[in-house]
């Protein structure tokens, strides 16, 4: 550890010494007293500076927190954990990770987005494009999914899909706004002709696919949208409805680092393929590769 002078802190500070002084008083500074005299741990200052910085709106912090946000998915999860890339996840969404991604919070991201115009868009791509100050990503494949109605064992309501739910009044356990499985109901309830009112929903938010799963189980809700995957772990019927993309957007610089790079890497291993096909519902032909660089 180097240790400064007060002279020299000062002068690594630009600050005088009396004022160096004050903030020693104040104990605004990291310091140290030895043998009588103050002595400045120079990281420590590194930290103390970076630390009030003011920040431009978009720009990116240099190291974001080891955490993969964004939307959840079982398999991910896994991976994160059998890996050792050390990376934590937190689960709010796609939106919402994608905001957090691009106030330099988190190190990466996972998007499934949905475009109510036009099934041929590439909703993942495009959200990426929308967002100012991305021009040094990566999107990467992890997986295409399949995305069902999750439903009672047995489908006792006798739910063949969005239609069925409309008309029966069945209950629907809700994703939070922003969430990938709430943008794809809000594009199927569109194709209906029908609007998230005339839905019987499920009181409480979920926020993620397995407490949609959860719901259903414990008897509040009856049905609702998430991954096949999903509805095999918690013993639940599944109606399937499409395929999705499942991508992780990271900075470029964080894509050729150990963590991410462990991660990728274990992507693509045949424990992974082995355990994708035990949980079903997944296809992972493109895992790994590059989809979309700006």
């Amino acid at each position: 550890m180097e240790l400064l002078t007060t002279q020299e802190a000062a002068r690594y500070l630009r600050l005088k010494e009396r004022k160096l002084y004050e903030l020693v008083a104040a104990q605004a500074v990291p310091c140290t007293k030895v043998t009588g005299r103050w002595l400045f741990p120079r990281t420590d200052l590194d930290q103390w500076v970076a630390a009030g910085l003011v920040r431009p709106e978009g720009l990116p912090r240099l190291d974001s927190m080891p955490i993969m946000g964004g939307s959840h998915d079982p398999l991910l999860e896994w991976c994160l954990r059998e890996s050792g890339s050390n990376l934590a996840m937190l689960n709010e969404g796609s939106e919402a990770g994608l905001a957090r991604f691009c106030k330099g919070e988190i190190v990466a991201t996972a998007l499934h987005f949905h475009e109510m115009s036009d099934d041929d868009i590439d909703a993942n791509i495009l959200a990426v494009r929308r967002e100012p100050g991305l021009q040094d990503v990566v999107l990467i494949a992890f997986a295409k999914r399949e995305q069902g109605l999750l439903l009672a064992p047995g489908n006792p309501k006798r739910l063949d899909g969005l239609a069925d739910v409309l008309a029966t009044g069945a209950r629907v356990a809700l994703r939070q706004q922003g969430a990938g499985a709430q943008q794809l109901l809000l594009t199927l309830l569109r194709k209906e002709g029908a609007t998230l009112d005339q839905l019987v929903r499920e009181r409480r938010v979920c926020p993620t696919g397995p407490d949609v799963a959860q719901a259903i189980r414990a008897g509040r809700a009856d049905c609702g949208i998430a991954t096949r995957s999903v509805a095999s772990a918690a013993g639940l019927d599944f109606k399937p409805l499409l395929w999705e993309r499942f991508d992780l957007l990271m900075r470029q610089r964080d894509y050729f680092r150990e963590p991410l790079q462990q991660l990728i890497r274990f992507m693509t291993s045949p424990p992974v393929a082995a355990h994708a096909s035990e949980m079903g519902g997944y296809e992972l032909s493109g895992a790994g590769l590059v989809r979309y660089v700006p």
